[in-house]
């Protein structure tokens, strides 16, 4: 009885059903190839922005947070695991007779990142009070934010 109920309810299901034309893989392989044809590039939504200084600055923004982020790890896993403490590293460093240029290369290179983020997240909270979304405004904080980075990276360089 059970089977012949079976059949019934798949005979019902599928009677007005229509074969299937195509599949998906199909329908894409289609597609794709059209695009190959026509010489369409693969992601055109990033060739059709002009890149702008609050565009970079976002990016960048990012990336200072991505970077201060993994280097204060990478110092606080290093200062858990490395044998010996602050100081021996220290003089460790010292000790490589690294001069001038490239040690102001480095501060500059720990400065820069650590000053830009910060500036650029005061920038930020004042966009979140509603101040500064006039297009003018967001290319002239956009530059005093670069210029107060360079300024304060240098300063902190010179320490």
């Amino acid at each position: 009885m059970a089977l012949l109920l079976r059949s019934v309810y798949l005979r019902c299901i599928t009677f007005g059903a229509a074969p299937m034309g195509s599949t998906a893989k199909e329908e894409m392989n289609k597609f794709w190839d059209k695009n190959v044809r026509l010489n369409r590039p693969m992601s055109p939504h990033i060739t059709i922005y002009k890149w702008s200084v609050p565009m970079m600055m976002s990016i960048m923004h990012r990336g200072t947070g991505i970077g201060l982020t993994g280097a204060v790890s990478a110092f606080a896993m290093a200062a858990l695991v490395l044998p010996g403490s602050y100081p021996y590293y220290l003089d460790l460093i010292h000790s490589l007779s690294i001069g001038p240029f490239l040690t102001g290369l480095a501060k500059f290179g720990i400065a820069f990142p650590l000053s830009y983020h910060t500036y650029n997240g005061i920038r930020h909270l004042c966009w979140d009070f509603g101040k500064g979304f006039k297009i003018p405004e967001v290319y002239s904080t956009g530059y005093t934010v670069i210029g107060l980075s360079v300024l304060t990276s240098v300063a902190l360089m010179m320490i």
